[in-house]
């Protein structure tokens, strides 16, 4: 093979820069096999040079070797120029941090990295040297002073210490008491919602102890009214003078006057007048009323009537007979034309007189002071200057009125007498 041929095998054979991974163009030097074994004998002795030429080994995994797939080898001489430059950059790899082999750029650039760590390490040793020449300097202080100084840091560091388990203690205590405060608190809001409770418990109780106060003061103003009121007076009004139509009345309803003709109890007129024709179911009410107020007052006084009793019965009352048993008077009427030749409601109204005149005996019996103001002889009531009839038969309706009236007002004395005897009705 010619010289040529060969140079050209030589230079298509690069090595890789381990850092940039780009191909190397190797120094010619490089390619001089004695300098290379000279290199290699002074870094590592000949016996590694030779050791790895027979055993024709190498580390290939340290670098990387690239070459043309076309190109071969020519004679053994190229092989052991490889292997030699590769023992060089394994060894160089072996002692430095770097793997070898490295570009230029590579190169300069771990030039200046190496010198910035080999200043970095000069600056250090001076410090390093400074503190040391610091330390070995001989030392002018008094031992007994710091001696001193070191008994009064541990005296102050035991009071400290005392005082921080004092603040320790006094940390636990404020813990102890914040929960105390917290449930104390929590106490208080109980008790001050019992308290609203009780509160408005009690302002309701003392709107009904009002209430009830009130309430009570008005029974006993409507008890002493009603210890004041007998239940004569209130159950039974006797009037006469001006005198007012009945409601119940079927004609006209309005309102009228006749002075000193009618006598009224409870409202109901009794008698009639020509030109007043009351309503005879008014007439027989009053009359009801009147037989119920003289059996009233012959109760309250305990009076037994003789020979006639009163029987209350509404708007037909009557008078008993009592020596006729079964024989009844009646103190009603219905007008008519009959009815002026029926005698039973005239000699109802004399019974009644009857009955009238015994009450009156028996309270003068009891009251020699008590008089009637007008006197009953049979069928007649007398004032001081005349007497009318109660029958209604041969007789005015002016006069018979008179003296229904006249018997109202002798009711009335006898009603004030009982009133009088017996408060409390």
């Amino acid at each position: 093979m010619s010289f040529r041929h060969k140079e050209s095998i030589h230079q298509s054979i690069h090595f890789v820069c381990q850092k940039c991974r780009l191909p190397l163009q190797l120094d010619s030097s490089l390619n001089d096999l004695a300098i290379l074994q000279e290199m290699l004998t002074e870094s590592i002795g000949g016996n590694s040079l030779k050791d790895s030429q027979t055993s024709g080994t190498f580390r290939e995994s340290e670098f990387a070797v690239v070459e043309d797939p076309g190109t071969e080898k020519a004679d053994g001489s190229l092989s052991h120029r490889v292997k030699t430059q590769a023992a060089l950059f394994d060894f160089l790899s072996g002692e430095t941090e770097f793997d070898h082999p490295l570009c230029e750029d590579c190169t300069d650039t771990l030039l200046q990295l190496l010198d910035e760590q080999l200043k970095a390490a000069q600056l250090d040793c001076k410090r390093y040297k400074a503190l040391l020449d610091e330390l070995e300097a001989p030392l002018d202080v008094d031992v007994a002073q710091l001696d001193g100084e070191i008994e009064q840091l541990e005296l102050d560091e035991r009071q400290l210490r005392a005082e921080l388990a004092s603040l320790a203690l006094a940390q636990q205590q404020i813990v102890v008491d914040k929960e105390a405060e917290h449930r104390l608190r929590i106490e208080e809001e109980r008790m001050l919602r019992e308290y609203a409770a009780l509160k408005r418990c009690m302002l309701r109780k003392e709107d009904e102890l009002r209430s009830t106060e009130n309430q009570s003061r008005c029974a006993v103003v409507q008890l002493d009214k009603l210890k004041k009121t007998n239940v004569f007076n209130a159950t039974f009004h006797i009037w006469y003078g001006e005198c007012y139509r009945h409601a119940s009345s079927t004609r006209d309803a309005s309102p009228f006057r006749h002075k000193d003709h009618f006598g009224t109890i409870n409202g109901f007129r009794l008698g009639r007048l020509a030109s007043v024709p009351v309503e005879w179911a008014e007439i027989n009410a009053a009359w009801g009323q009147a037989c119920l107020l003289l059996c009233s007052l012959a109760r309250k006084m305990g009076l037994q009537f003789t020979k006639y009793r009163p029987v209350p019965f509404g708007n037909f009352s009557y008078i008993e007979c009592l020596d006729e048993k079964g024989k009844q008077l009646p103190l009603y009427a219905t007008g008519g034309v009959r009815f002026f030749w029926d005698s039973k409601f005239d000699q109802g109204m004399t019974a009644f007189l009857e009955c009238l005149r015994q009450f009156k005996e028996a309270v003068e019996s009891g009251d020699t002071k008590f008089a009637l103001p007008y006197r009953v002889q049979k069928d007649r009531l007398e004032d001081s200057n005349n007497s009318y009839s109660i029958k209604i038969q041969l007789n005015s309706e002016e006069h018979w009125t008179k003296a229904l009236k006249f018997m109202l007002t002798n009711l009335k004395w006898g009603l004030a007498w009982v009133a009088s005897q017996f408060p409390d009705g």
